[in-house]
């Protein structure tokens, strides 16, 4: 019994740290689109103001969804596409020191999308 509860602990902790953390890095970019500021990279051609909106998307909307493990598995898909961008695209030619924490964050997500939410989440099973 312990052994579940630590495990489903050790998973819960998992989504919301660096769920919290990629939320501190989306929610200046929310406030830059809300406020009707629309200058942003446009890393995979596509235009400014979508390349803005996927990252608000990929760095702030979906990590709620996974704090809250709901849809968790499918929550992590925009994350990881964020930060793939952002390792192998954004800084592509930047050294490893640069690309280290977007591809740290890809990791970690890609591990939650493979074990799920756990127990305290609302997707638990």
């Amino acid at each position: 019994m312990k052994n579940a509860f630590t495990k489903d602990l050790g998973l819960a902790l998992l989504r919301v740290v660096p769920s919290l953390m990629m939320m501190s890095h989306g929610l200046p970019k929310l406030q830059k689109m809300l406020s009707g500021d629309f200058a942003f990279a446009n890393p995979i051609g596509i235009g400014e103001a979508p390349s803005l909106f996927l990252a608000v998307v990929g760095e702030f909307i979906a990590p709620i969804f996974i704090i809250l493990g709901f849809k968790t598995r499918f929550a992590t898909i925009p994350v990881i596409i964020t930060m793939l961008v952002a390792v192998f695209i954004v800084h592509g030619a930047d050294p490893f020191g640069k690309k280290e924490l977007p591809f740290l964050y890809a990791i970690v997500f890609i591990v939650i999308a493979l074990v799920g939410p756990g127990k305290f989440g609302i997707d638990k099973k």
